[in-house]
């Protein structure tokens, strides 16, 4: 079906729309994986969002259940140059189109997607709507109006605790948008995961005997979890606690630091420096936010190649690391969850 995508600066561009055959408003970025768009259509991080794929053809080894990173996709629509018809893989269940028609979300392509991510990457993430109808002026404002992520991440975690048995110790994951990867890593370590809703009070989590605690991942602005970082300042110090992207975000704000808005965000393969070390390594990051000031006694352990932003961060007096990647998915980045859990 034709369709229309419309930016928030009054851009337009005609396409095609597939999946869910519906209009859609939401927060539009870019994301520069060649791969993994099964993990960030379903990833909570992207809860509100409107990803534009740059890798020109998406779709190519389908679709299949084993992979979701959580239980639908969170993405308001994806934005793509032209999708495989016939994709070719042998764990293949489901082609990209029939995906997004079973969770109801939209799908557009059809347009020159690097010469849009050239005027986000000029302008900056901003809202953006999908329609196949011929819009006034007023009615392009009130959507645009009518679209808020500020509540996401309680729209993403859980709604209440519940545990994953092991036989190892207790670990605790406060779920500001978490990973399956994440918990199913936990678990293939051996340990007996407790998982917290995003709101969970600090007593909860410390009557509960754990050896440490993971802040997760997850959407949205961290300043407006005025709750969970009041919580956290009851628990850091107490016990090791180690925050992945959001996580460390919300960590940076507990103890006083300071957290901006990236221009366009972070997502895809991003290019990381491990300071102890001095090698770069290539993370997966789906951030729209990032730590611009250290909290006092924090250490800056990782540092951004392409813009120097800070990574990654520790006190060992506290036993708190964060780190703006997701650290458990691939092998270098993997050594600092690695390291982090064999201090636990």
């Amino acid at each position: 079906m034709k369709g229309k995508l419309i930016l928030e600066n009054g851009k337009v561009f005609e396409g095609k729309i597939f999946g869910e055959l519906a209009d859609s408003v939401g927060e539009i970025s870019f994301n520069t994986g060649m791969t993994g768009y099964q993990e960030m259509l379903t990833d909570p991080a992207g809860h509100g969002m409107m990803m534009v794929m740059t890798y020109p053809m998406i779709g190519n080894y389908g679709i299949n259940t084993e992979d979701m990173e959580s239980d639908k996709v969170q993405l308001k629509a994806l934005i793509i140059k032209e999708d495989a018809k016939l994709p070719n893989n042998f764990r293949c269940e489901m082609t990209l189109d029939g995906f997004l028609r079973q969770y109801n979300v939209t799908g557009f392509k059809g347009i020159d997607t690097r010469y849009l991510t050239q005027i986000i990457r000029d302008n900056g993430s901003m809202k953006a709507i999908i329609t196949a109808e011929d819009l006034t002026k007023k009615e392009i404002q009130e959507r645009f109006n009518s679209f808020s992520n500020k509540n996401a991440v309680s729209e993403v975690s859980c709604k209440e605790k519940y545990e994953i048995k092991g036989e190892g110790k207790r670990i605790g994951v406060l779920d500001l948008g978490v990973k399956k990867s994440t918990l199913a890593y936990l678990e293939s370590q051996g340990f007996n995961v407790v998982v917290f809703p995003y709101n969970t009070k600090a007593e909860e989590i410390l009557n509960e005997n754990l050896s440490a605690l993971v802040v997760s991942n997850g959407p949205g602005n961290p300043a407006d979890l005025t709750e969970t970082i009041e919580e956290l300042k009851k628990v850091i110090g107490k016990i090791s606690v180690f925050g992945e992207v959001l996580g460390h975000q919300v960590i940076a704000l507990a103890l006083g630091g300071k957290v901006a808005k990236l221009k366009y965000g972070h997502r895809g393969g991003y290019p990381v420096r491990d300071m102890a070390t001095g090698k770069i390594i290539t993370t997966s990051q789906n951030a729209g936010y990032v730590v611009v000031e250290l909290p006092e006694g924090m250490e800056m352990t990782h540092q951004g190649v392409n813009v120097k932003t800070i990574e990654g961060m520790k006190n060992d007096d506290l036993k708190v690391v964060g780190v703006q990647f997701m650290p458990d998915l691939y092998e270098s980045p993997k050594d600092v969850f690695v390291n982090f859990l064999k201090l636990v």
